[in-house]
């Protein structure tokens, strides 16, 4: 891999992470699955020559536990969720080049082949250790067989992981006060011999891993304490039948443990994908074991797994490491936590089955907030984000302006681009290459969305509509460039909105398809003639939204009869809150890591709306060293005539961001969703730090 600016010369490869073949597709998994295929389709645009690869997790206990709970086998069980889901994901234009999984004979070879290259080189080990055991049941069980208390910080815990408090990793054996999940009588531990990959040797290689990985800072941060506190060595092997078989190994009841086999799928899909005639020239091996530029984008409840036993494993096998490792925030629903034992969310199907266009909600989850943060996802939400950004402002720019061109001119006037609308396209592409290069697939939406209410103004602004009569060549012009600009938003926003995207092209003339175009090609001619357009977006009506939010309600309600009131079965599912508060955070930071806030008492000099943002404001910030400019959500909740004067408090050390264009250095503090500004109760100077 390097670490030159995208596009490189070197292949590349977008993976996501594996879907457990065990259930439904909702939101919070399409978050994922549509930012990786948008990422890979921001790549090409660019020019980079890349591969989208996923596939289905087949293995583990979830697997198990359900096919045994259905009375059926669990191969059977799996591949029938496979063939859902590789039906689902077109329909959200999330378009893998190859979509496998891991119980086929590819990825069986490959992970056992690197398996034994971990034992050649020393790297595997035998150890007794304590197993947890159903007197009941007599069996031993695997790790999701198994909950108790996290050794850590005291939570509720699984087998393998504390998926409701600190979110580590957990070995056989660790869990305290462990309980059979199948008769739920208390389990006992017994001693049981397994294999351990010495990841523990790797610590040094990790930190400079680290060190050097792009994509999101949480991918980034959250290992480093786990590395800090001492690495544990892995276990790789599980009491179970169900998954690859140890290499070599004749106990029949001892498999690989499933985060074993999984990630070795990446490279079994583009090994599949390289092999087959789409793949044609596509070096898998380059790719994997030279300099490929390898990126991950994975759920936030597995960072571990891909910044620590993933490429501890590439590297004893010799394999190329991930450039980068980027990593989404949860999805909640109408400001609660997902959760799918109360049927609280919205599912792959269900969105389909009301009629929405796939890419309306490709664009919510990937402009509302950034990559790596927590995203809400309500029926209004999405209303107001469809209508105001999509309806009312690339739709509107696209229709008005590609109409007008038509019945005046048939298609694209004979004229120049202006210097001044070129430059603000370039300016647009450029954004949008430096979305790419931070792993801002929300920056990639946003510019193209800016450059359409640019497109707009400039419409407006110049009224072509008055000077068709007078000023026929101003006329042509102001349309020739209002033409170019269309075309340029269709380039840009296509990662995003694909099938829109597509659409305009065609409305434009233009050969082939938008996602075979390239960036530059923003600054293309369009072609001179083109048909009538249609509009590309409808407006949702509130009483859609109205229907929609009593279907919600409803399910929910009848799901929520008799349960306990927490959402103790969801696999990932975030806790609801008590009452309407978020619930406390059970990972502790200390008195050291508060200190690295440098939280100061500032005053607002200025605060004005940021143009073409709903809820963006700029602030000047008075912080008594200097004057920062900070952008803040609270357009729509504050007069901000009145906030001139009005002290705040301000994190001063926070990761200068752009939003909208315009560089923010700072957080401003706030409460609730109403944002109610901290300040100060007696006179605290400005510039004074909070302690």
């Amino acid at each position: 891999m390097s670490h030159d600016e995208f596009p490189t010369e070197q292949q590349a490869v977008v993976t996501c992470g594996l879907p457990y073949a065990n259930g439904d597709l909702h939101v919070g998994h399409l978050r994922t699955y549509v930012g990786g295929d948008s990422f890979a389709r921001a790549l090409e645009t660019l020019g980079q020559e890349t591969a989208y690869v996923s596939g289905s997790d087949m293995h583990g206990t979830p697997v198990a536990v359900n096919a045994e709970q259905q009375g059926v086998d669990p191969e059977d069980f799996a591949l029938e969720w496979h063939e859902q889901y590789a039906e689902t994901f077109p329909k959200f234009n999330v378009e893998f080049d190859n979509y496998g999984h891991t119980h086929d004979e590819t990825n069986t070879e490959l992970t056992q082949e690197i398996v034994r290259t971990l034992e050649e080189e020393g790297y595997v080990y035998e150890k007794e250790i304590r197993v947890a055991y159903d007197p009941v049941a007599d069996d031993h069980l695997p790790d999701r067989y198994v909950e108790g208390t996290c050794p850590y910080c005291g939570a509720k815990a699984r087998g393998d992981e504390c998926d409701e408090g600190c979110q580590r990793h957990l070995e056989p054996g660790e869990v305290e006060d462990p309980k059979s999940t199948i008769t739920g009588n208390p389990a006992e531990y017994r001693e049981r011999t397994h294999k351990f990959f010495r990841v523990s040797e790797f610590s040094d290689y990790l930190t400079e891993f680290l060190d050097g990985l792009e994509g999101t800072s949480n991918a980034r941060n959250q290992p480093r304490q786990w590395i800090e506190e001492g690495l544990q060595d892995w276990c790789l092997t599980r009491d179970m039948d169900w998954g690859i078989d140890y290499p070599g190994d004749a106990e029949e009841d001892i498999v690989l443990y499933v985060w074993v086999d999984a990630p070795v799928e990446y490279i079994s899909s583009t090994k599949q994908y390289a092999e087959s005639a789409e793949g044609e020239g596509y070096d898998w091996e380059r790719v994997w074991k030279e300099d490929g530029e390898i990126v991950h984008v994975i759920g936030r409840d597995i960072i571990q797994h891909h910044t620590i036993f993933w490429p501890a494993m590439l590297e004893a096998a010799d394999y190329n490491a991930p450039r980068a490792v980027a990593a989404t925030g949860f999805i909640t629903i109408n400001g609660k936590g997902l959760s799918t034992s109360r049927n609280r969310a919205i599912w792959a199907k269900e969105y389909l089955e009301e009629g929405f266009h796939p890419d309306l909600l490709r664009y919510y989850l990937m402009t509302t907030g950034g990559l790596q943060q927590d995203v809400d996802f309500s029926w209004d939400a999405f209303q107001e984000k469809v209508n105001g950004e999509l309806v009312g402002t690339v739709g509107n720019f696209w229709y008005r302006s590609l109409l007008f061109a038509y019945r005046n001119y048939e298609g694209t006037p004979d004229a120049e681009v202006s210097p001044d609308v070129e430059d603000r396209i370039e300016g647009a592409i450029g954004e949008v290459r430096e979305a790419v290069n931070d792993y801002s697939i929300r920056g990639i939406g946003q510019a193209a969305t800016r450059l359409a209410q640019f497109g707009n103004e400039y419409i407006q602004r110049n009224e072509p509509w008055k000077l068709t009569d007078e000023e026929p060549e101003q006329a042509a012009q102001v349309i020739r460039d209002c033409v170019q600009i269309a075309k340029a938003v269709g380039v840009l926003i296509a990662p995003i909105t694909p099938d829109k995207a597509q659409a305009l092209w065609e409305q434009l003339g233009e050969d082939g398809a938008v996602e075979d175009a390239r960036i530059e090609d923003a600054l293309e001619a369009p072609p001179r003639h083109f048909a009538e357009p249609g509009e590309l977006f409808e407006k949702i009506e509130d009483e859609r939204v109205d229907e929609l939010n009593e279907k919600l309600a409803e399910r929910v309600d009848a799901a929520s009869d008799g349960e306990p009131d927490g959402d103790e079965d969801d696999e990932h599912d975030e806790n609801d809150a008590a009452g309407d508060l978020e619930p406390l955070l059970e990972d502790r930071i200390g008195f050291g890591e508060f200190q690295d806030l440098d939280i100061r008492v500032g005053r607002i000099e200025v605060a004005e709306g940021i143009e073409g943002a709903d809820d963006l404001a700029r602030l000047e910030v008075d912080i008594g060293f200097e004057t920062r400019q900070v952008v803040a959500g609270i357009k729509q909740l504050h007069d901000l005539e009145e906030l001139t004067g009005e002290k705040i408090i301000l994190l001063a050390n926070m990761e200068p961001a752009e939003l909208f264009g315009v560089e923010s250095n700072g957080m401003i503090l706030a409460a609730g969703d109403e944002a109610d500004l901290l300040t100060t109760h007696g006179d605290a100077e400005i510039g004074e730090k909070v302690q």
